[in-house]
């Protein structure tokens, strides 16, 4: 993952101070691009196992129908309501399609720690709930963007 900047270098989280951070969010917006070049954003909950960032994305959804075309991502997770508060981070790439889809609970894997960290910070619970109608993208990011205006 490259996280240099080229400006902002000021407010640039540092690697720990951004684990913090997605580790404590929960809501990420989502874009990707249609066939016919469209954009397309959406807002998801997310986790983030420390490498990769774990997208819970509804099946039958554009997202999922531009993604399985076009792999290519961007998503933006970020806080704050006062200018002098505001911090987030973009993370761009590619995203793999992980386990099956809709996701079952089938065992797999890959999919045991970002389960647990997304059930435990979404629910509240021990083991992630499956209602079929979601399936898993995992975003190791090729790109990482971050600002923390705090640090100003």
């Amino acid at each position: 993952m490259d996280t240099t900047q080229r400006r902002g270098r000021r407010i640039m989280m540092s690697r720990g101070e951004l684990d913090a951070f997605l580790a404590e969010q929960r809501t990420c917006r989502v874009a990707t691009v249609s066939p016919d070049g469209r954009p397309h954003v959406g807002a998801l909950w997310f986790a983030w196992d420390g490498t990769a960032l774990w997208l819970y994305s509804i099946t039958r959804s554009r997202r999922w129908a531009d993604l399985r075309k076009d792999p290519r991502i961007s998503v933006v997770v970020d806080a704050g309501e006062e200018y002098d508060d505001l911090r987030g981070a973009e993370l761009s790439g590619t995203v793999e399609f992980v386990g099956e889809a809709p996701r079952t609970g089938e065992p797999h894997p890959e999919l045991l720690v970002p389960e647990r960290l997304f059930a435990a910070k979404n629910f509240g619970l021990d083991t992630m709930p499956h209602d079929g109608r979601h399936a898993w993208l995992r975003l190791v990011p090729a790109s990482v963007v971050t600002w923390d205006f705090r640090k100003l």
